[in-house]
């Protein structure tokens, strides 16, 4: 066995002292800086920094930088559709829980019609349930515009949480499975790309859309999902 040299030991001294404890970090965030590290999984090197590609644990071992991911965490991009509940309002906005470890917020000036400033909360208020888009994704947040069609408050209705990796089954092939849902139950249904889905309609199309959504998110593995869907809809057992 080769006996450790005082060297050897700083060295690993070195290693040991840059391992550091993992934290949470959303795509575009530095992790570290310095020509020594190096990047690991699910990140990259711009210039002198090791940036993060996607969500998830930043870990330092030794000099290489990587990301664990955290599954079912929604990863935000630019032009993604969101629903999210208002959670404070400033003189310029709305901060806005879209369910991601960080709040966005909704610029002011990100609105497609004149709000008045000193009264902001005639738009949305605390509480209230708002369809937005993402405009850009930066270090310690996301920034939403209200910029398209279709985007805006929603009013009443019943807003449902399932895991965002999910959302593409409740949507179905060109929209088909979450057609399906509305044309037997007679609601309206926004579905955000982060997890969240607002249901409108009476009472009873309102329960029964959240239970079909339910069971397509605990069956979404499954093959003949389509029958059963139709089967729940329809009433049969």
């Amino acid at each position: 066995m080769t006996p450790k040299t005082e060297e050897t030991e700083d060295t690993e001294m070195e290693i040991k002292e840059t391992k550091c404890e993992r934290k949470l970090v959303i795509p575009g965030e530095t992790i570290a800086s310095g020509e020594d590290y190096l990047p690991g999984d699910f990140t990259r090197k711009e210039g002198s920094e090791v940036i993060a590609n996607r969500y998830g644990l930043a870990e330092i071992s030794g000099r290489v930088v990587k990301i664990i991911p955290i599954s079912g965490v929604f990863e935000p991009r630019r032009g993604n559709n969101v629903i999210g509940r208002v959670e404070d309002i400033n003189f310029s906005g709305w901060m806005i829980d879209i369910g991601g470890p960080y709040s966005s917020f909704l610029p002011l000036m990100e609105c497609p019609r004149f709000i008045n400033r000193n009264n902001i909360a005639e738009f949305a208020n605390i509480g209230d349930v708002i369809h937005a888009k993402i405009l850009g994704v930066k270090k310690g947040g996301v920034d939403l515009t209200l910029k398209s069609r279709g985007l805006g408050p929603l009013e009443n209705g019943r807003l449902i949480k399932i895991n965002p990796n999910k959302v593409p089954r409740v949507i179905g092939k060109e929209g088909s499975m979450i057609n399906l849902i509305k044309d037997n139950t007679k609601t309206e249904i926004t579905v955000g790309q982060n997890g969240f889905v607002w249901v409108k309609g009476e009472l009873d199309g309102e329960e029964k859309a959240e239970k079909a959504i339910s069971l397509i998110v605990e069956e979404s593995s499954n093959s003949g999902l389509t029958e059963k869907i139709e089967k729940f809809l329809g009433g049969k057992k």
